[in-house]
């Protein structure tokens, strides 16, 4: 039954396109005021301009809409059929003005993110929760991944906007750098002696490493920082999430590779200590990607805003 409605409101839309949308318009305000001069007051439009729409539609349908009565109008069996399919089809291109309306206003819409765990919880976040309470009918679609990951969810058109690391280079999407992160080794209180002086590379890999998974930026990242010096590593716990490389650091089962960021609050707290490099780690850049060539949705050019002015 929709697909049907749907169906006879492209037929009639696809005729207005061919005829003229306003005439349909002026018909469908002519059959419910039974009256052309009424329906003219209705419309703020002379009574020959409705008399001139009626004319021409029933020209170009070839068919007579309405039978002329010394009282008004009434609609032919022609013109009540006709009736039907045009209010389906107005009401349909009414509906999707209010949704544009709608849209423009920032009133509704979609927003689809992909983006690493640490970046939602401390990049994402602030940002989403004051476009959460200015939309209160945004829908949220959120995708957490690694950047290759990513990058293949923008391409497939699962998400709009995408917050990868950089350097990246993908001739499918624009890139730009959002903001700069700072990675550091921390631990429990089980190792706060070591936290007392500088380490040296040589000296964080003899440890127990706590990494994120294989493939994931940051790890590729801390291997190439412990090959930059040398050092081959391995991780004595490989974990797919950043919270649980936080639990095991704070219960002393060694030093967790993670960006400073996201462990500020335990750092302050006294729960993680910082085991600092005496070889320094360079700071990794943040980007947001978006597919080339292609607009974003209205709701995601004002959540892009937001996040800009955070960082």
């Amino acid at each position: 039954m929709k697909s049907q409605f749907h169906q006879s409101a492209i037929e009639v839309i696809y005729i207005s396109t061919k005829l003229h949308l306003e005439w349909y318009r002026i018909f469908l305000h002519t059959a419910h005021a039974g009256n052309l001069t009424k329906a003219a007051q209705e419309l703020h439009v002379t009574q020959p301009s409705v008399s001139y729409a009626i004319k021409q539609l029933e020209e170009g349908l070839g068919v007579k809409l309405f039978d002329r009565l010394s009282k008004g109008v009434v609609l032919t069996p022609e013109g009540a059929d006709l009736m039907k399919f045009v209010e389906q089809s107005l009401s349909l291109l009414d509906a999707g003005e209010r949704k544009m309306a709608s849209l423009r206003n920032r009133a509704s819409g979609e927003l689809r993110i992909g983006s690493s765990g640490p970046m939602i919880k401390h990049l994402l976040l602030p940002p989403l929760d004051k476009l959460r309470d200015e939309t209160p009918n945004l829908e949220i679609r959120l995708h957490q991944g690694k950047t290759a990951q990513i990058a293949s969810w923008l391409k497939e058109n699962r998400i709009d906007i995408g917050i990868v690391h950089l350097p990246m280079n993908d001739p499918e999407l624009d890139i730009r750098q959002l903001a700069a992160i700072q990675d550091c080794f921390v631990a429990g209180p089980r190792y706060r002696q070591l936290a007392e002086r500088p380490l040296s590379a040589a000296e964080l890999a003899k440890l127990p490493l706590l990494l994120l998974s294989s493939g994931s930026s940051t790890r590729q990242f801390a291997e190439r920082w412990f090959a930059a010096h040398g050092l081959a590593v391995d991780a004595a716990f490989e974990l797919n999430s950043s919270d649980m490389l936080v639990e095991f650091a704070r219960r002393g089962y060694g030093a967790a590779f993670l960006t400073r960021a996201f462990v500020r609050q335990q750092l302050e707290d006294g729960e993680l200590f910082e085991l600092r490099a005496a070889e320094a780690i360079p700071e990794r850049r943040i980007g947001l990607a978006t597919r080339r060539g292609m607009s974003l949705p209205v709701i995601a050019q004002y959540f892009v805003q937001l996040l800009t002015e955070q960082v």
